[in-house]
């Protein structure tokens, strides 16, 4: 558009409605609808934030001196004990699982750590049910699928995000015969999806969630961006072909920067496509980053008018890599395979604490081995242990691409020979993070937990089960129950697990814990000895039935026992998912079809959901 017809257009506003101001208006009911979730949130958040621990977790990486004192031996039990008052029932000790049998370069000793008769004070969280527990039949509404992993929920927040977007179009316009229309109601948007690209998402710390739950919002909310633009550009396009003035208005400087600007918008689509983003994630980023940086100083030559816009988004934009700087480390790392798995374990001693359970971080390798770009490529991955134990920040990065690949061949390659620190090889890292999470629900305030994972979607539930383990002993949980329904292709996945798991096992005393493992396809190999499963785990063939375990759960925590814990309020049921897309659809079915009274027996149901994939 030439700058005389700007001004043109402009002076007919006050006779006309004014579309700056309405776009302003529009800006500022998003932001309104935003402040409600934020407002719904604070409870929650006031709630997690009342114990001084979690103002130190979730936030910074860091290194803290640990206590090396050597752990106590489990005493055998028979049974788990319901009481806090009752000291464990001894029979004999038994020996911790080995590094060798592990795969690790830590024993697991230090997931055994059994207080001797009553803790000295107790700390239970506060619970604060969520919205969707306390309406459960609107919860369960918005939480049934319409398609996989996309529920009425987001849905619902897309149609009103759409059409307000529409009404701010078409309120006394015709977008096809006012084609600046379009172009502002695009420019107001901007920030919006800047905001919502950025993984320190602002918009997910006010109301508690990941950047990689908001996901679907930022996409949705680029594809109107990019139709707006298109109509914007080709309405002038038509009018100056069908007026004879094309050549007169397309050399102008604004209107050669309109087209940079619209270039880079249509480059970013193109390459946000599934087959790119599965294919080439790599070029998709590329694209994505470089259509970013490029998009701003063009869209500004094309129209000054749109500079707060263009501050507000360069402003969420460098927030978030200062902070993703500030969140960045290097350290050395240990890495080893796990052939059953096919998988590559990392581990970093020295960075051990600063996360909480179910955040992830992303990982780089700073090694020639990893191909000529492989080394400046990062990938995310969930955080598999807890902080402050000896082994430090674990990740089990499954084999799913050229990067992992070629992270588990190094792996193999270095696992034949021996050094100073045992099997494996010490490899140059940056690790940047924590990310995502439980938000501001704290699992340990609940009465039973139930992770239901497929899977390398293991890892989610390896370090919520060890931190509320390590609150159970310190007193500072009201979990009664907890259960670990883990679907894998191959019994042979759970051989490496079993020695972490047999320790897990032996340290729920308060909490008991079992781990029932179900595999989809016989085995080539062979298989796991059932056997020498220890009591608590078990293995069996088939599908889940994650509705009976559930029934079985809440029977279980409704009725559970007459010591302290059994005596202390039921606080519901959690129920984490991580794995893959349709784990969580079904899940979702099955708490939506539990009855009525039992969900209000045991105090409601929550469901926190980690699904990988695009």
């Amino acid at each position: 558009m030439s700058e005389d017809a700007y001004q043109a257009y402009t002076a007919t506003l006050k006779a006309s409605l004014d579309p700056f101001a309405l776009v302003f208006h529009v800006d500022l009911f998003l932001a309104a609808i935003v402040g409600v979730f934020a407002l719904a949130a604070i409870p929650l958040a006031i709630a997690r934030f009342s114990r001084a621990a979690e103002w130190r977790q979730g936030h910074i990486l860091r290194s803290v001196r640990l206590d090396h004192r050597r752990p106590r031996r489990p005493p055998m039990r028979s049974g788990p004990s319901t009481d806090r008052n009752l000291a464990s029932p001894v029979e004999a000790p038994v020996e911790a699982p080995t590094s060798e049998e592990s795969h690790t370069v830590f024993s697991h000793t230090h997931l055994i750590r059994h207080p001797q008769g009553r803790p000295e004070g107790w700390s239970l969280p506060p619970h604060v049910r969520a919205w969707s527990a306390i309406v459960p039949p609107v919860g369960s509404l918005l939480r049934r699928r319409l398609e996989t992993s996309f529920s009425v929920g987001q849905a619902t927040i897309l149609v009103v995000y759409f059409a307000v977007m529409v009404y701010a179009s078409f309120l006394k316009s015709n977008p096809f015969a006012d084609p600046l229309r379009t172009g502002i109601v695009a420019m107001s948007q901007i920030p919006v999806v800047y905001a919502l690209a950025t993984k320190n998402n602002i918009l997910g710390m006010f109301m508690g969630l990941g950047y990689e739950k908001l996901n679907y919002i930022h996409r949705f909310a680029g594809l109107l961006i990019i139709i707006a633009t298109n109509l914007h550009g080709l309405g002038y396009i038509y009018q100056w072909t069908f007026s004879g003035t094309f050549s007169k208005y397309i050399i102008q400087p604004a209107n050669i920067w309109a087209l940079v600007a619209l270039g880079c918008l249509d480059l970013i689509y193109f390459f946000s496509t599934s087959f790119w983003r599965q294919k080439a994630y790599n070029v998709f980023f590329s694209t994505h980053v470089i259509g970013f940086v490029i998009f701003l100083p063009a869209a500004y030559g094309h129209q000054p008018s749109m500079l707060p816009y263009i501050i507000a988004a360069a402003a969420v934009y460098g927030f978030d890599h200062t902070l993703r700087l500030l969140k960045t480390r290097m350290y050395d790392a240990r890495i080893r395979p796990i052939s059953d798995m096919t998988l590559t374990r990392v581990e970093i001693p020295e960075l051990n604490a600063g996360w909480r359970a179910g955040q992830h971080v992303r990982l780089r390798v700073l090694s020639s081995a990893m191909g000529w770009f492989g080394w400046a490529e990062t990938h995310p991955f969930t955080i598999a242990s807890v902080s402050k134990t000896p082994e430090g920040l674990v990740l089990m990065c499954k084999t799913a691409g050229g990067w992992t690949g070629k992270l588990y061949e190094m792996a193999k390659v270095a696992s034949y020979g021996y050094s100073e620190a045992g099997t494996g090889r010490t490899v140059k890292v940056m690790v940047e993070g924590p990310y995502g999470g439980t938000g501001h629900s704290v699992f340990a305030s609940f009465s039973a937990a139930i992770f239901v994972v497929g899977g390398s979607g293991i890892t989610f539930a390896l370090a919520a089960v060890q931190d509320l383990l390590q609150r159970d002993s310190e007193g500072a949980s009201r979990v009664k129950i907890i259960e670990v329904i883990w679907s894998i292709p191959d019994p042979s996945f759970l051989t490496p697990l079993i020695p972490q798991f047999t320790a897990l096992i032996q340290q729920s005393m308060y909490a008991p814990l079992k781990i029932s493992v179900h595999y989809t396809r016989a085995s080539s190999a062979p298989e796991t000895n059932k056997e020498f499963l220890p009591p608590g785990l078990t293995l069996s063939a088939g599908r889940p039935k994650i509705g009976k375990i559930l029934d079985a759960v809440i029977s279980r925590a409704v009725s559970y026992g007459s010591g302290v814990k059994g005596s202390m309020d039921i606080t519901g049921v959690v129920i984490g998912v991580c794995g893959p897309p349709g784990i969580g659809d079904e899940v979702s079915q099955v708490i939506s079809a539990v009855d009525a009274g039992r969900r209000w027996a045991v105090g409601g149901i929550e469901m926190h959901e980690e699904v990988f994939g695009w």
